[in-house]
């Protein structure tokens, strides 16, 4: 969700980036050759990025599908290396800030163990770019999507045989994924809450406070009079994209988003080179980003989990012990409160809100320590590795 932002990626015609320096050579090169040398185009860097990530296992999967959802076009990513595995779901956050770009850069060793789905949600990304928003739109509420989920989660369940599957949900998502598992809860080995949306208004009140905080002690007086020219926040009244986007842009600063980052361009910067889109697709993703937010921003700022805590499905969280975008605080309250067949909490000591980002392995590892056992246990698995000791 990253308290709503709006990312856009803005790229030239042709992407470049410089490769590491060749080895000496025997003959003495021009500058200008050795520019020329240097750079690719952004298909040249999207083919090798494509290939070194590449399904090659004879059991695995790797489609990159428009399945027809909700009377629309959606798209998904469906990538494993043996089918045998169980399925997960992401539902990415935002709302339209789409994972599927940026997922190059740590899913490749989930699909050991998991067969990961990533779905560019109603108006976000791929799908956008696939669909008017006049097709779109009759959709756009939280009803609406969670319906799209619905449908997306029983063709993976009908084309995947099968009974059960993960439902991860980051940010936004979770907004999703809570009532997905509210909804249908003999779906879900696992609903699985990463960066968990508690109460918006008071999420944004801590957010802020945060921020504040963070910039007086700072002595960062241009952060200060910004943000103070908001209070008092939220207030009880309407709100802007701009004054979100204010409160959002300093909470970020400070490493409330990414931990121990000012800014997210590292994630832009890896989302320009995605093999999945192209850069029609890419230059979409602002454009969905604003048009999904006209129509859900004031539904999700009265959006209030508090009391939302009777599962019949399993429930774990993953929370980055310095994640302001959707406040840990709230979280962690929210999980002592859930009543659930099990309930597992990990507080990942050195993450933000982009768990899996901040700390890769460490979410692999409780992904498969935490969650993987419990599709293990009824046989949904590829076998297991065969070890041998002294």
């Amino acid at each position: 969700m990253k308290s709503f932002p709006i990312v856009c990626l803005c790229l030239a015609t042709i992407l470049q980036c410089t490769m590491a320096p060749a080895a000496a050579s025997a003959r003495e090169s021009t500058p200008s050759a050795d520019a020329e040398a240097q750079t690719m185009t952004r298909d040249e860097v999207t083919r090798i990025i494509d290939n070194t990530r590449r399904i090659v296992s004879p059991n695995g999967v790797d489609e990159r599908l428009k399945l027809r959802i909700g009377g629309i076009d959606q798209w998904v990513s469906i990538r494993g290396r043996d089918r045998r595995n169980p399925i997960l779901l992401f539902l990415h956050g935002g709302p339209a800030s789409v994972v599927m770009p940026v997922s190059y850069t740590f899913q490749s060793p989930w699909e050991d163990y998991f067969t990961v789905v990533q779905w560019d949600q109603r108006g976000a990304g791929k799908t956008y770019a696939a669909n008017t928003e006049a097709q779109m739109s009759p959709g756009m509420t939280v009803a609406g999507m969670t319906d799209d989920a619905a449908q997306l989660v029983q063709y993976l369940r009908k084309h995947y045989d099968k009974q059960k599957i993960f439902l991860l949900g980051h940010s936004w998502g979770t907004v999703l994924g809570t009532r997905l598992a509210q909804q249908h809860p003999d779906w879900f080995y696992a609903y699985i809450g990463v960066g968990q949306v508690v109460n918006v208004r008071r999420n944004e009140e801590i957010g802020f406070a945060f921020a504040l905080r963070k910039a007086k002690a700072d002595h960062n007086q241009t952060a200060v009079r910004e943000l103070e020219a908001l209070m008092p926040y939220p207030g009880t009244g309407s709100m802007t994209i701009q004054r979100i986007g204010t409160r959002s842009k300093w909470e970020a600063y400070y490493g409330g988003l990414a931990y121990g980052r000012k800014d997210f361009s590292h994630d832009a910067d890896a989302g320009a080179l995605s093999p999945d889109y192209s850069q029609a697709e890419l230059a979409a993703i602002g454009k969905g980003s604003l048009y999904t937010l006209n129509h859900l921003l004031q539904p999700l700022l009265s959006l209030n989990l508090d009391n939302v805590t009777a599962f019949r499905c399993p429930v774990i969280l993953f929370v980055g012990q310095h994640d302001y975008t959707t406040s840990h605080e709230l979280a962690e309250q929210w999980f002592e409160r859930i009543q659930a067949p099990s309930k597992h909490l990990v507080l990942f000591a050195e993450s933000a809100h982009m768990v899996m980002q901040d700390q890769p392995g460490r979410f692999l590892m409780h992904l498969v320590t935490d969650a993987l056992p419990l599709a293990q246990k009824v046989g949904d698995a590829a076998p297991a590795e065969i070890t041998r000791g002294d």
